[in-house]
C-alpha cells in the first residue's frame, strides 16, 4: 500500500544516514544543528541583558523547536514497527526505550502546565530537562554506548570502588564528629553535617568552609585527604582501561582479511 510506502520512507529519513541517502542526511544534519541552537538559546536565555532584548526571538525558537522535536516524536513512534522488525510490541519497545524517554523529557517542560493544575512556581525544575536535548544527539554520535557498554563491563570494579569509598567517608565523618564537636559544634553538628567535610576532604576539593582546628583532626584531616588522591583515582583508571579496551575492540571489529594478499583491512 501506498502508506506503507510512506512510512518506510519516513523511518529511512529520520533514522541515521546511511548507504549515502542524502534525504536522510539533510534531516541528520538539520536536527543536530536545531539541537546545538537549543542548548545555546537555553545558556543565553539566562542571561538577564539577552532575555530582555531578545525575549520573543528566544520564545518564538522555543516553540518552533518544541513543534519540530513533538513531530520527530511521533513520527519515531509511528515508524517504530520498521525499527523492531513489525514485532507487535514495537510502539510500546520504543516508547521505553533510552533515546525516546530522552526524546520524551525534552518536550515535557511545554507541556505540562496545559496538563497540571500545579503551581507553576514549582514546574521551573522541569525547564532543566530541555538540556537532556544535547542527549539526542547520540543518535549521531556512539560516544554514550560506548560509555555504557564500559560501564556495563567494569561494573562488579566500579561497585566494589565505590563500597570502599563509603565505608572511608563514614570512618571519616563519624571520627572527625568526635574529634571536633566538642570544640566545633557549630560546624560539626552531626555525623551527616561531618559527612559534608569528609566528602570535600576525600576528593580533595578543600572548599575551606569547614575544616578541623584540633591537632588530632588536622592529622586526620591530612591522612584523609592523601587516601583520597589514590581512592578517587581508582575509577579514573578503571574506567579508562576500560575505554581503551573497548576502543580496541571497535577497531579490531572493523578490519578484515583481504582474501587475495592475507592482509588486514580496515573499513
Amino acid at each position: 500500500m501506498k502508506i506503507n510506502k510512506i512510512k518506510k520512507r519516513i523511518f529511512e529519513i529520520i533514522e541515521k544516514s546511511e548507504n549515502g541517502d542524502k534525504a536522510s542526511l539533510i534531516f541528520d544534519y538539520f536536527i543536530i544543528v536545531l539541537i546545538c541552537l537549543n542548548i545555546i538559546a537555553i545558556i543565553i536565555g539566562s542571561i538577564d541583558n539577552f532575555q530582555n532584548i531578545y525575549s520573543k526571538q528566544l520564545l518564538f525558537f522555543e516553540y518552533l523547536s518544541i513543534f519540530i522535536f513533538t513531530v520527530e516524536y511521533i513520527l519515531r513512534i509511528w515508524t517504530a514497527p520498521y525499527k523492531y522488525e513489525n514485532s507487535k510490541l514495537s510502539y510500546l519497545k520504543y516508547i521505553f526505550s533510552f533515546m525516546a524517554i530522552i526524546d520524551l523529557l525534552a518536550i515535557l517542560p511545554f507541556y505540562l502546565p496545559f496538563v497540571t493544575n500545579i503551581d507553576l512556581r514549582y514546574l521551573r525544575i522541569f525547564r532543566l530537562f530541555r538540556l537532556l536535548r544535547i542527549l539526542k544527539l547520540n543518535r549521531y554520535n556512539n560516544s554514550l554506548d560506548l560509555v555504557g557498554r564500559v560501564l556495563k563491563n567494569e561494573k562488579d570494579k566500579l561497585i566494589m570502588t565505590i563500597f570502599i569509598m563509603a565505608i572511608l567517608l563514614l570512618f571519616a565523618s563519624s571520627s572527625m564528629y568526635y574529634i571536633e564537636n566538642a570544640v566545633q559544634p557549630d560546624k560539626f553538628t552531626d555525623i551527616l553535617s561531618t559527612l559534608w567535610w569528609a566528602v570535600a576532604t576525600l576528593t580533595t576539593i578543600g572548599y575551606g568552609d569547614v575544616y578541623p582546628i584540633t591537632p588530632i583532626g588536622k592529622i586526620l584531616g591530612g591522612i584523609i585527604a592523601i587516601l583520597g588522591i589514590g581512592l578517587i583515582a581508582l575509577p579514573s583508571g578503571i574506567i579508562s582501561s576500560g575505554l581503551i579496551q573497548e576502543v580496541s575492540k571497535s577497531k579490531n571489529n572493523n578490519k578484515t582479511i583481504c582474501p587475495h594478499c592475507g592482509k588486514e583491512i580496515e573499513f
